[in-house]
């Protein structure tokens, strides 16, 4: 399972209505979207991980930011990840603002 958790730095505040897709790369293929909720999760991101490979999540930034707004430099943020053990549950955090982002492996 993969989850995420986005934070608005400039305001101190989750990211609420962020739009995010989880992707297969090799392929690309689409196996999973959600919109975080008030507190900024998505708690699951579509089904679970079959199979150990190379994936991505691609975060709408621009359509958030837009909704209060303000324009940003990166529409999208793009985290590409290796999964290992596709038993095992996944947390990709990901802090943004209009002109700047950072992630890391949660747990």
């Amino acid at each position: 399972m993969i989850s995420t958790h986005v934070l608005d730095t400039t305001t101190g505040r989750p990211a609420a209505g962020v739009q995010v897709i989880l992707e297969e790369i090799d392929p690309f293929t689409v196996i999973g979207s959600a919109i975080t909720d008030e507190d900024g999760r998505a708690g699951e991101l579509g089904p679970a991980i079959g199979r150990p490979g190379n994936y991505r999540l691609i975060f709408e930034t621009s359509l958030y930011y837009a909704k209060a707004g303000q324009t940003c430099f990166y529409p999208q943020v793009i985290v590409s990840f290796s999964v290992t053990d596709a038993s095992k549950h996944l947390h990709i955090p990901l802090l943004i603002s209009p002109f700047a982002y950072s992630t890391y492996k949660g747990s």
